[in-house]
């Protein structure tokens, strides 16, 4: 475990920051999927374009909407956000990866988005949207032809989290889920099992859908990383970047991050001193602030860190996928 330290952090940024040259296009994507909604999206990419201030959700970013993709070969890096999210949620990492050459694609996982939570429950349907994704953007999107399918990786937050371990080769048992709530009915994860519990649900959850062409993955303070106990990550063979939050009030330890972390001790374990669940959300716009107070809550200059953290994604994406 290695507590992140001002000193290593401004030096990641330093690194990581002269890669941070170009501009950034952008565009929302709808993903036809067979027998179900489209899935939508959101892709940043690597541009000449001039980039000007665009409204993104309750917020704003600089992008060139709709620009032409500078460049070919660029990795690929999708996002899968948490619960209740959207495909914005992480936009700085987005940005952050395209200025540095990466194509990115976050995808706004059907029924568990901020508005329309019908599905949030059937977390083992998420995976198998991420590999849509990737089928699309190697494929199918305008741009594919620039992208490089021998490196992707994927990023994921809270379910995204979980998300990305089911994708990379992990394996949940959800019927430890029932005895985990038991012990602790309080837990965010076991509140939001009763809040949705009168929607819909197959008998059977979806089986985990599983992509190898994912090379490398970073996983920010996973979902229900219990449920991956004692050996549903023995599957997992690719490099991973885990972070957990200090203090995080959401997904207390140590049954999430630290046990992912067990699971996986070769991953490149990150403790983001003093930071809570939400801390790994952008800094909060005007709009989102007024709309979501409590994800803004921050004990940290959130700002701050995530220029410690964005940089650290993009320093360990590049090393992994060269």
């Amino acid at each position: 475990m290695r507590l992140l330290g001002w000193v290593m952090g401004l030096a990641a940024l330093f690194v990581a920051s002269a890669a941070f040259a170009g501009n950034v296009g952008f565009e929302t994507i709808s993903i036809p999927v067979a027998g179900d909604k489209p899935l939508q999206a959101g892709v940043w990419y690597p541009t000449d374009a001039a980039e000007a201030m665009t409204p993104l959700a309750l917020g704003r970013q600089s992008v060139a909407p709709g620009a032409a993709v500078l460049g070919h070969g660029h990795p690929l890096v999708v996002i899968s956000h948490g619960t209740g999210g959207s495909f914005a949620d992480h936009f700085d990492i987005a940005r952050a990866l395209a200025q540095s050459g990466f194509v990115v694609a976050a995808v706004s996982h059907t029924g568990d988005t901020y508005d329309d939570r019908s599905r949030a429950l059937r977390i083992t349907e998420r995976p198998g949207q991420l590999v849509r994704l990737i089928d699309y953007m190697t494929a199918d999107w305008r741009g594919h032809a620039a992208i490089d399918a021998q490196r992707i990786g994927a990023f994921g937050f809270s379910s995204g989290g979980f998300t990305v371990l089911g994708a990379i080769g992990g394996e949940p048992n959800l019927a430890l889920l029932a005895p985990h709530c038991a012990r602790h009915p309080h837990f965010f994860d076991c509140q939001l099992n009763r809040q949705f519990a009168a929607f819909p649900r197959p008998a059977t959850p979806a089986p985990v859908a599983h992509d190898p062409r994912i090379k490398a993955a970073v996983v920010a303070a996973p979902a229900l990383g219990f449920t991956f106990a004692p050996s549903g990550l023995a599957k997992v063979r690719i490099p991973v970047q885990l972070w957990r939050a200090e203090w995080d009030t959401v997904l207390p330890q140590p049954y999430y991050a630290e046990t992912v972390h067990g699971l996986l001790p070769k991953a490149d374990y990150r403790v983001a001193p003093r930071a809570d669940h939400f801390d790994f959300l952008p800094p909060c716009s005007e709009g989102l602030a007024k709309a979501a107070p409590s994800i803004c809550v921050s004990n940290i200059d959130r700002a701050t860190f995530h220029q410690t953290f964005n940089a650290e994604v993009v320093r360990f994406f590049r090393e992994k996928l060269r």
